[in-house]
């Protein structure tokens, strides 16, 4: 991972904020006209007004933030910062607390995925176009500490006149760029807003500080993914005795059995739409490939190792607690899922000819337009067992021999669903 470059505040300590709020207004007007400015601004500023200028793009040329209101919640559930909400919300609660500020958390594209903050602070934001949805790179508003951070790779304070558009003049902003540790890549931004007069020059070291701990929780979510997929492949890849290894969605090797060592082997990038049998990886050649709950095993192929059906049970013979169990040529193994993802599954199951996002949404909430809801839903099924679905429309794999085992008392299927798909089943088979 690239090292982190210390956080630089706008106000230096025992600087005077309206001082230097003056002096840039000053810098400001005079640049934007073209004139000699009384000062220069700070490196990270000035590189941002040049990049916009070499665009050709004015300061109070700029249209609204496009929002993107359609779809929010799958650009939630595939940013990858889900998991470090709770972490970032706490670390920051200190500066939000007092009702002036407010926190935000964007994409890697500089796309507003969740904000929180006190009413009197949201209407101000609001008038902004600093809304959830909205997008906040620096090509779409201007020098700010959200596109400025993902420009430029660093925590970064913008404070008044040092933001490109006139119209946010007022405000004091501070972001920092949060990674993914697997690969080093920017994922999102977190970032505090609110009036100029609040700017503090420890801010930016805080928010920083907090997204350095919102990587070291994503580290630790990864480790524990692999130990539980660690815990899973171990014994199967016992009793393979031949060369085999175990990886996740994105390829980090969790065990390996008779091969070198490898950290990570670069998987294909359809990686969620292949089926279990034969596939050429770059880094071993051709491979026989079968599911595991979070990952694949990979087996180099042999002249006999001709690939089968994948044999999946859904085990909804608890009422309380299904199940998704396989099968394979290699593999064979069970593991509890949730009621929602038990409810797709079956749905699936019963549908030969597959659902749409759309059908799926009635089918689970009687409720079509919440599409976007169970695509996230289903997203999340193919990131845990790859190879079990396939998409346009929604269907178990051809690869896939299925079986599903019902309760005895079928009145009790899925005994807490509601969903209207469910209850449906129920009648006809009771």
């Amino acid at each position: 991972m690239q090292g982190q470059l210390v956080p630089e505040p706008a106000v230096a300590v025992g600087e005077d904020p309206r001082t230097y709020a003056r002096l840039m207004s000053a810098v400001y007007d005079a640049t934007m006209a073209g004139d000699r400015a009384p000062a220069r601004p700070r490196q990270v500023i000035e590189d941002s007004w040049r990049r916009l200028m070499s665009q050709g793009i004015g300061p109070d040329e700029m249209p609204a933030p496009i929002v993107e209101s359609v779809g929010l919640e799958a650009l939630r559930g595939a940013s990858g910062l889900l998991d470090v909400l709770d972490e970032i919300a706490h670390g920051l609660e200190s500066l939000v607390a007092e009702g002036e500020n407010i926190l935000v958390v964007a994409d890697a594209a500089g796309r507003v995925l969740w904000r929180s903050g006190s009413t009197q602070v949201l209407n101000h934001a609001d008038r902004l176009g600093f809304v959830e949805g909205a997008h906040w790179g620096e090509n779409a508003v201007g020098t700010n500490a959200i596109g400025t951070a993902l420009a430029s790779k660093r925590a970064v304070q913008v404070f008044s006149a040092e933001h490109y558009l006139r119209s946010h003049h007022p405000w004091t902003c501070a972001g920092a760029p949060i990674r993914d540790p697997r690969t080093g890549h920017v994922i999102g931004v977190v970032d505090v807003s609110g009036p100029a007069a609040t700017v503090h020059p420890t801010t930016v070291a805080l928010v920083d500080a907090v997204a350095r701990l919102a990587e070291s929780h994503l580290r630790e979510q990864h480790d524990r993914t692999l130990n539980r997929l660690r815990t899973v492949a171990a014994p199967i890849l016992a009793r393979i005795g031949s060369p085999a290894l175990a990886v996740d969605q994105d390829g980090w090797v969790a065990a390996v059995d008779a091969m070198p060592l490898h950290n990570r082997i670069l998987l294909p990038a359809d990686i969620m739409d292949i089926a279990p049998g034969r596939v050429r990886l770059s880094a071993l050649g051709p491979c026989d490939v079968e599911p595991l709950p979070g990952g694949w095993l990979v087996r180099l192929a042999t002249d006999d190792s001709a690939g089968r059906l994948a044999h999946v049970t859904l085990d909804l013979s608890n009422p309380d607690a299904p199940s998704l169990a396989m099968t394979g040529q290699f593999a064979a193994w069970r593991h509890d899922i949730s009621l929602r993802h038990a409810e797709i599954l079956l749905v699936l199951a019963t549908s030969s000819a597959g659902r749409t996002a759309t059908e799926l949404a009635a089918d689970l909430y009687g409720d079509p337009s919440r599409g976007v809801t169970v695509r996230a839903e289903v997203s999340r099924i193919r990131k845990q067992f790859a190879g079990l679905l396939a998409a346009q429309p929604y269907r178990f794999a051809a690869t896939v021999d299925l079986e599903v085992t019902y309760p005895v008392d079928m009145s009790t299927l899925l005994r807490s669903s509601t969903a209207p798909a469910i209850r449906s089943i129920r009648r006809s088979q009771s």
